[in-house]
């Protein structure tokens, strides 16, 4: 096993790490994700999955694989449960948008035009998730934010190929998170007073 493998797994493992909890706390009812957040992400890291493989990425792709593949499921799981299912145009607009990838990458011949829309379709896509965390802070899971963002980087690290397709997806979603968790721990302190 090279070291770039030996990266790729520990990412995997990480991105595994990452869901258990959280679909632990789905099925608890203590979290309750944004149902089309999921949907988008989960299509869109798997079309990011797939314009990595094209560019030669090689092990570095399999944990955004891996994750596109979950949060299609987590996605699911989370309309089972009852998660925020609220679904505005503008939410449509992301998926469409991410949708979009496809023919850009077709007509350009180059996947990095297809990262280039998932990148910011999926940075757009998290605006429902921005919003419900603000309004409700204590049903996200932070742990798992702060996971996936270890895992972007260990991610970045496994890529046999370094590209701006390869590198550009992982790197600006991975740091995404950070705001997020900063904002949540925020509006949780404000709300109980502390």
């Amino acid at each position: 096993m090279s070291v770039k493998d030996g990266l790729s797994a520990l990412a995997i493992v990480l991105t595994l790490g990452a869901f258990l909890p959280y679909v632990l706390a789905i099925l608890s009812g203590r979290a309750k994700p944004h149902v089309f957040s999921w949907v988008v992400w989960g299509s869109t890291t798997f079309i990011v999955f797939l314009a990595q493989s094209a560019d030669g990425a090689g092990a570095g792709a399999w944990p955004i694989g891996v994750s596109g593949i979950v949060s299609i499921g987590l996605a699911v799981l989370a309309y089972l449960k009852r998660g925020d299912y609220s679904v505005t145009r503008l939410d449509w607009s992301f998926l469409v948008l991410g949708l979009l990838s496809l023919p850009a990458w077709w007509a350009t011949d180059d996947p990095l035009a297809a990262v280039i829309i998932l990148t910011i379709a999926d940075l757009l896509g998290f605006a429902p998730t921005i919003r419900k965390g603000y309004a409700r802070p204590f049903e996200e899971s932070l742990t798992f934010y702060a996971v996936i963002t270890l895992r972007n980087g260990v991610a970045i690290a496994a890529l046999e190929a370094y590209s701006l397709t390869t590198v550009l997806w992982p790197a600006v979603t991975g740091v995404a998170g950070i705001p997020f968790i900063v904002m949540v721990l925020m509006r949780r302190r404000a709300l109980s007073g502390d």
